[in-house]
C-alpha cells in the first residue's frame, strides 16, 4: 500500500498547478476541502457531487483499499463515496482522478501515458458513455474515441451555443472513416461532400443562427428507430447502422426548440454526424426530411425533395439517366456524356433557390468533373474546373477556395500524364500555384491544405526551416481541425532531435502501448500500409537489423495507417511479423498515430536512442544500417 502521507501530497501539488507531481513524501497530508477543492477537467460538462460548506468538513479521506490500485477516497459523513484518486501502475503519482454522483461513478479523467497530466476524459454510469483524447494535454478533447448517438446530438448543440467549430468537427465523419464503412462509390461521394460541406460552412452558419443562445442546453434526443443499410445496397460491401431524422429537443432561457440534427452513421464506438444541423425557430416543429438512406426506390434523390420545383425533379431524373449511361460507356462516349452532365449540374446550380443547395451542387460539378478529367474521360472539363469559382461561387470565399483548390489538384494530375512531362517544372509550378493560392484564400480549409502540401515539399528538400514554417501556421491559425492537428504532430516530429518523445495507442490485438517502456533499448518506429510498395520492403531490411543488432536489444515499432483494420490484420498474419504492431483507425488522415508526429508519406522511419532521445525524426532505410552503429558507438 502507497504511504498516505505520499499520496496526499500529491493532492496538494494537484491544487496548486492542476496535474499532479511528485512532493515530500512527510508533508502533512491535505484536509478534506483541499481534497474536495479538485475540479474535473472537463468540469464545465460534468454533474458530479458538490459537498455544501458546512459538511465539508465531515467528510473522511481514506487509503484506497483495491488490488492493483493505490491512493486515496473521500467519503461523505454517511459513507457516500465522493471523489477517487489512485496510482493504477505502481509508479507513485496519480494517474486516475474520478468524480461521484449519488455514491456512483460519473466521470473520470485519465493519464494514459503516466506523464502526470490527463490526455483522456469518461463519462460513466448515469453520466453517459463518452470517451475523449486530449492528444496535446492541453485540457481540449480533441476527439472521441467512444461516444453514442444521443451524445453527439448533444455535442451539435453545445458547437451551436459556444460557435465552436473544433467542438462540431470532434463528431463529424471525416473522410478516412467514411472510406472504412465499405460504401458504394456514389454513396460514399456524396456523404463525402456532405460532410465537407458541414465542416467548411459550420462556423459562418453558427454565427449567423440567433435560435440557440448562449444558455442552451441539451434536453432529448428524439428520432425514429436505427435501421440497417445492408451490405449489398448501391455497391456497398458492409452492414451499415444509422439514425435518419435525428432532432435535438434544447431549452434555451424560458424557450425550448428542436435542432434537426440529420443523418448519423456508427462508425466502431463511435457515432457520427454528416451535415450541417437545420435550426428551427423557437417553439417551431421542424418537417422531417426524406433522408439519406432509406429514401423509397423512385422517390427523391439527393438535391431533389418533395418540396423542390417540378424544374429541379426532372434535372434531377434526366441526371439520373446519364449516370446509368455512363455506367456501361465506353471510353469514346464518356467525353459526350461527362459533358451533358456537367450542363446538367450547372442548371441546378442556377435553378436551386437555397444557398446551400447551389453550393451543395457546385461541389458535386467539380468533383464529378474532376475525376472524370483525371481518368481521361472528360478532356476538355480542364477548361470548366478553372471556371466554376467564377460563374458560382463569387460571394462565398470558402466555395471559391474549394473550386479552385479541386482544379489544381486535377491540373497537377493532368500535367504528370501528358506524354514526356518534365516533373521538375510540374513540381515548380504546382508549388507556385499553391503560394498563391494560400495568399489569395488565407484562413480557408484548403489554404491549410496547400500549406501542408508546400510544408511537405520543403521536407523533401530538406528545407526544414521553411517546412517548419508552414507547420506552424497551420498549427496555429488551424487549431482543432484535421490540418491543424498534422501540422502540430509535424512541428512536434522535425523538433524533436535530441528530445525524448512519447507515442501511445493500441497494437492491432488491442494491447495498450507506450513507447517510454521500452526506454533502455534503442527503437525503430516505422509507419506503413498494405497499399505501400516500398513499405514493405523496408520489412525484410528492418528483420535483417533486428536480428543483427538482437544483442543491443534493437525494437521494431510498427505503425499501420491502413483505412481498413482487416487489411492491416490480414497481412500482419500472413507475413508473421515478429515485432509490435500498432493500430488506430483512421488511415493516414485521420489516425491519432498518424497526426502524433504529422506522417503524411510512407514509409516515414524515426531512430530512437536507448535514452529515448531522438536520433532522426525521418531516416531513410539505406542510412539504418550505418545510423545504428553511430548510435551505438555513443552509448
Amino acid at each position: 500500500m502507497m504511504d498516505r502521507k505520499f499520496v496526499l501530497s500529491l493532492a496538494i501539488t494537484c491544487l496548486a498547478i492542476g496535474t499532479p507531481t511528485l512532493q515530500n513524501a512527510s508533508a502533512a497530508p491535505p484536509t478534506a476541502a483541499k481534497a474536495l477543492a479538485l475540479e474535473p477537467v472537463q468540469k464545465g460538462d460534468v454533474v458530479y457531487e458538490r459537498v455544501p460548506a458546512a459538511e465539508v468538513n465531515r467528510c473522511v479521506v481514506s487509503d484506497i483499499n483495491s488490488e492493483g490500485m493505490t491512493g486515496w477516497e473521500v467519503s461523505a459523513a454517511d459513507g457516500t463515496l465522493l471523489r477517487r484518486f489512485a496510482d493504477t501502475n505502481g509508479d507513485k503519482r496519480i494517474d486516475l482522478w474520478c468524480y461521484f454522483q449519488f455514491g456512483i461513478e460519473v466521470y473520470r479523467d485519465i493519464d494514459g501515458d503516466f506523464n502526470g497530466k490527463a490526455d483522456q476524459f469518461r463519462w460513466l454510469g448515469t453520466a453517459g458513455t463518452r470517451w475523449a483524447i486530449d492528444r496535446d494535454e492541453d485540457k481540449k478533447i480533441d476527439g472521441w474515441k467512444q461516444i453514442s448517438a444521443e451524445e453527439v446530438s448533444a455535442e451539435i448543440v453545445a458547437a451551436l451555443r459556444d460557435a465552436d467549430a473544433r467542438r462540431f468537427a470532434n463528431v463529424l465523419a471525416t473522410t478516412s472513416e467514411l472510406k472504412s464503412l465499405g460504401l458504394g462509390k456514389a454513396k460514399r461521394a456524396e456523404l463525402e461532400r456532405r460532410a465537407d460541406r458541414a465542416a467548411n460552412d459550420f462556423a459562418a452558419f453558427a454565427r449567423k443562427q440567433t435560435a440557440i443562445g448562449g444558455d442552451a442546453t441539451w434536453l432529448q434526443f428524439a428520432a425514429p428507430a436505427p435501421g440497417v443499410v445492408p451490405a449489398g445496397t448501391q455497391g456497398s460491401t458492409s452492414d451499415l447502422l444509422v439514425y435518419e431524422n435525428v432532432v435535438a429537443m434544447y431549452e434555451d432561457g424560458e424557450q425550448s426548440g428542436q435542432l434537426m440534427v440529420g443523418s448519423l452513421v456508427k462508425v466502431g464506438d463511435r457515432w457520427r454526424a454528416i451535415d450541417l444541423p437545420n435550426v428551427g425557430a423557437p417553439g417551431e416543429a421542424l418537417s422531417r426530411s426524406s433522408g439519406i438512406f432509406f429514401t423509397p426506390a423512385g422517390g427523391p434523390t439527393t438535391g431533389a425533395t418533395a418540396g423542390d420545383s417540378s424544374e429541379i425533379q426532372a434535372l434531377v431524373a434526366d441526371l439520373e439517366t446519364i449516370d446509368q449511361q455512363l455506367a456501361t460507356a465506353d471510353k469514346k462516349d464518356a467525353p459526350k456524356l461527362n459533358a451533358q452532365r456537367a450542363d446538367l449540374v450547372e442548371e441546378l446550380i442556377t435553378a436551386s433557390r437555397l444557398p446551400e443547395d447551389r453550393a451543395a451542387w457546385t461541389r458535386q460539378l467539380v468533383d464529378t468533373v474532376g475525376v472524370a478529367v483525371q481518368n481521361g474521360d472528360y478532356p476538355d472539363g480542364m477548361s470548366r474546373l478553372r471556371s466554376v469559382a467564377r460563374k458560382f461561387a463569387v460571394n462565398d470565399k470558402q466555395l471559391a477556395a474549394y473550386t479552385d483548390y479541386q482544379a489544381i489538384q486535377t491540373e497537377y494530375v493532368v500535367r504528370q500524364q501528358t506524354p514526356k512531362a518534365d516533373f521538375e517544372k510540374i513540381q515548380e509550378w504546382y508549388h507556385e500555384t499553391l503560394g498563391d493560392f494560400a495568399k489569395r484564400y488565407p484562413k480557408t480549409n484548403e489554404s491549410a491544405l496547400a500549406m501542408l502540401q508546400l510544408a511537405l515539399s520543403k521536407e523533401f528538400e530538406e528545407k526544414e526551416k521553411e517546412a517548419l514554417s508552414y507547420y506552424k501556421t497551420v498549427s496555429a491559425e488551424f487549431r482543432g481541425t484535421e490540418a491543424g492537428e498534422k501540422a502540430a504532430g509535424a512541428v512536434r516530429r522535425l523538433e524533436s532531435v535530441g528530445q525524448r518523445i512519447e507515442l501511445e495507442g493500441s497494437t492491432i490485438g488491442g494491447k495498450q502501448f507506450k513507447l517510454s517502456q521500452l526506454r533502455g533499448r534503442p527503437v525503430i518506429i516505422h509507419y506503413w500500409a498494405t497499399w505501400c510498395e516500398p513499405c514493405k520492403s523496408d520489412m525484410k531490411l528492418l528483420a535483417r537489423l533486428q536480428s543483427r543488432y538482437r544483442r543491443a536489444g534493437l525494437t521494431l515499432v510498427g505503425v499501420n495507417v491502413d483505412a481498413n483494420r482487416a487489411d492491416a490484420e490480414s497481412f500482419i498474419q500472413k507475413s508473421r511479423l515478429p515485432w509490435t504492431q500498432l493500430f488506430e483507425d483512421g488511415g493516414l488522415e485521420s489516425s491519432p498515430l498518424a497526426k502524433a508526429f504529422g506522417v503524411q508519406t510512407l514509409p516515414t522511419m524515426m531512430l530512437i536512442d536507448a535514452k529515448g532521445m531522438v536520433v532522426r525524426h525521418n531516416v531513410r532505410s539505406a542510412e539504418l544500417d550505418e545510423e545504428i552503429d553511430e548510435m551505438l558507438k555513443k552509448k
